[in-house]
């Protein structure tokens, strides 16, 4: 099942690797966390950053996977 990515800012960092981000298409927030391979590689990841990030099925929620 292939999953939609999209780029998108983070806006803020929350607690346990969270981040609020603002997409780059329509402007709206949600929340993400940080992919696996992110966290296994300790890729960092700062309020500012330009990252692509995989919306779930609601598009409320998401998954970073890479920083750009």
């Amino acid at each position: 099942m292939e999953q939609q990515a999209v780029e998108g800012i983070v806006k803020e960092a929350l607690p346990g690797l969270t981040f609020r981000l603002e997409m780059k298409e329509g402007g709206k927030e949600v929340l993400g966390h940080l992919a696996g391979k992110m966290k296994l590689h300790r890729i960092r990841v700062l309020p500012g950053d330009r990252v692509l990030v995989e919306l779930g099925p609601d598009g409320r929620r998401g998954r970073i996977v890479r920083r750009l």
